[in-house]
């Protein structure tokens, strides 16, 4: 499984105050996830009697009944070495206290009480129950046996040390404090909450909001159980609502008001989350208000076994995904959003961090004119739109803006009209220098056959361009555009002191797959409609640094990602690699996963290979990059994000995904 856990919830049908026929539901749903491969389960806030009894919690005969269930559930799970939850009351030195039981391998391995018990508006639980710090014992007898209790459990899995619990119950989740933030900072990487959270207008909403925003603060795994709709409806009503989050995003999703007792199940990222622990260096800071915080017990747990590769039984899986695979979405392009509108608001607020990334720059260097190479490619045609809206921005002329068109020895007609017809339809001032001749004439000087189209011969005409923007800038008082972006920086796919500088770089945080994207919102939504047929056509030019011929048919001959491969697979690399430090192993398997049906797994591991081998050998050139905006989540700029030696060695990488 590559670190993930697959991890169930759920929502059994119950009868109130009947803790037999509830302690059958609830083993049905063990034997289920059983088929399921679930590792760990949870059950809601008091499911083996019922989060409605009320005054029902003060007869010792269900009390007794209570204890009995769970004594049973015990003892049928005693061969499952997954981990279970279950809520139930429990009552220590005359007070009762709403209980998480932790279960494993058929013993009980703690109790973790509720620290807030709410007495408000629809809420009576002060009448019958008392908050965890009123317990005043470490250890309660309970079920034939001596065990842990207290709010300070937390529960470690042999042989996972990723795999870190800590438990919070319904009411805990609202408060400003959670429990779980205390229990992340102690280590909890999987945050589990059994609750009984009535529904109401909108209600389903905010608790959606919590779950997720926990799981961003925490920088955990959050997974949630209410109480199912069975419960009384005397007051209120219950609708089941499930939900498993990692990292501020929903992994997985019940449908409410279900009676039928389904699992949700979610395979989680426990490496993932301790990676972002060590990343972030505050997250370990502590406060001064912490320090009367009691130390933490750890309760060791067995090690729990992995699901077959098809274990999903009859399960929930998460939406949209296939039961026979992996459980949880893993998009194939994680720098682009799916849904359409949250992409549209991605696009907008990108290019204005581009833009006002360019405007800071501009007027820091008191020039008044902007330079951009223009090929008619994607990069190219981004950084001009980034520069005519800064000029817009900044109540400039857009003609300040100087549109250089350089023609060479692989340059179409296609790409060479568009260029010219962009830069005339956003109103800039347009220059054409060709640079066959001045390539032509160096190639003589150094004695090159520019016969030969090698590495010299293309390199050559993207040095050629380059000095003729940084002297054209110079000669007009302009400040010179970058065009390259994001994936190019990864792979090396830029010419040393060719297209790699410039004086600022507007895409230098924005990956290949997005381009397209903020190329396409210009057009419909900021594009005029002499702009808007052009930026179509570019979208639909293929990629190409045009520095060999065309072919005969005057077409792009030169196709980057018939050299260097999908860009889509490299962008999936990049951002798994370098956002979350994932094994060369689990970027393939994810990759897999994720291009199930596009491209098979040999080729996948190919440009893997390829992409690692890439990127650790031209560090050199992101060592020494331009200044530019970082935009989302990942930066290569040698000052942010990432500090790489330029002579690192690829070779345990490389190992790694061979499996060695």
């Amino acid at each position: 499984m590559l670190g993930f856990i697959r991890v169930a919830t759920a929502s059994p049908a119950m009868r109130v105050a009947d803790c037999d026929f509830n302690a059958e539901k609830m083993l049905l749903l063990v034997e289920k996830a059983r088929q399921t491969g679930a590792q760990v389960l949870l059950f809601p806030e008091l499911g083996v009697t019922g989060y409605t009894c009320g005054d029902l919690f003060r007869q010792t005969t269900l009390l007794a009944s209570s204890e009995r269930a769970l004594t049973r559930i015990a003892e049928r799970t005693g061969d499952w070495d997954s981990i279970l939850v279950v809520g139930l009351p429990v009552p220590v030195d005359g007070r009762l206290f709403n209980c998480a039981a932790v279960l494993q391998n058929g013993r009980i391995h703690g109790f973790v009480p509720k620290s807030h018990i709410p007495g408000n508006n629809e809420y009576y639980e002060p009448r019958w129950f008392a908050p965890a710090a009123d317990c005043m014992r470490k250890t309660v007898s309970f079920a034939g046996g001596m065990h842990p209790i207290g709010t300070d459990l937390i529960f470690e899995v042999s042989g996972r040390p990723s795999l870190v619990i800590g438990i919070e119950i319904c009411e805990d989740l609202w408060m400003p404090v959670p429990p779980s933030s205390l229990a992340a900072r102690a280590g909890a990487t999987l945050l589990l909450n059994p609750s009984a959270s009535n529904e109401l207008i909108g209600k389903s909403d905010y608790r959606r909001s919590l779950v997720a925003n926990q799981s961003a603060r925490g920088l955990c795994i959050y997974a949630y159980a209410s109480a199912n709709p069975c419960e009384s409806t005397t007051d209120m009503v219950f609708g089941g609502h499930m939900l498993v989050a990692e990292g501020g995003r929903t992994l997985a999703e019940s449908h409410r008001f279900d009676t039928s007792g389904a699992l949700l199940l979610a395979d989680v990222d426990t490496e993932r989350m301790v990676h972002d622990r060590e990343n972030m260096s505050s997250f370990h800071q502590r406060f001064a208000w912490e320090d009367g915080i009691p130390s933490w017990r750890r309760v060791m747990l067995d090690p729990v076994g992995e699901p077959d590769a098809d274990a999903t039984g009859s399960a929930v899986p998460v939406r949209g995904h296939s039961p026979e695979t992996l459980l949880r979405p893993v998009e194939r392009h994680p720098f682009v959003p799916e849904n359409p509108a949250v992409r549209e608001e991605r696009c907008r607020e990108i290019m204005a961090i581009q833009t006002a990334g360019l405007a800071k720059r501009l007027t820091h260097t008191g020039l008044k004119r902007l330079i951009v190479g223009v090929s008619g490619g994607l990069d190219s045609t981004l950084a001009l739109l980034v520069a005519a809206r800064t000029m817009d921005g900044l109540g400039l002329p857009r003609n300040g803006v100087i549109g250089v068109t350089m023609p060479g020895f692989g340059t179409t007609d296609r790409t060479y009209r568009n260029a010219l017809a962009l830069m005339a339809s956003l109103g800039v001032e347009i220059r054409e220098i060709p640079i066959a001749e001045a390539a032509t004439l160096h190639f003589r000087d150094i004695g090159h056959d520019p016969a030969i189209h090698d590495v010299t011969y293309e390199n050559v005409q993207a040095r050629e361009r380059t000095q003729i923007l940084m002297d054209l800038a110079n000669l007009t008082g302009a400040l010179l555009v970058g065009t390259g972006d994001l994936s190019e920086l990864a792979l090396g796919w830029c010419t040393y002191n060719g297209d790699h500088m410039s004086m600022y770089a507007v895409n230098t945080g924005v990956p290949k797959t997005l381009v397209q994207y903020l190329v396409g919102w210009y057009a419909d939504h900021e594009a005029g409609p002499d702009s808007r047929h052009i930026l179509a056509d570019v979208l639909e030019t293929p990629i190409s640094p045009e520095l060999l011929p065309p072919n005969p048919e005057g077409g792009i001959a030169q196709k980057t990602e018939d050299v260097v491969g999908p860009y889509e697979l490299h962008d999936f690399f990049l951002y798994h690699l370098v956002r979350y430090g994932a094994k060369p192993s689990k970027v393939l398997a994810l990759a897999t996963h994720a291009f199930t049906g596009i491209y098979a797994p040999d080729v996948i591991r190919h440009w893997l290979r390829l992409f690692l081998k890439r990127f650790f050998a031209q560090q050199f050139k992101r060592s020494c990059l331009p200044d530019g905006p970082k935009v989302g989540t990942i930066s290569l700029s040698p000052r942010g994000d990432w500090r790489m030696p330029s002579d690192a060695s690829v070779e345990v990488w490389l190992k790694e995904l061979d499996g060695n």
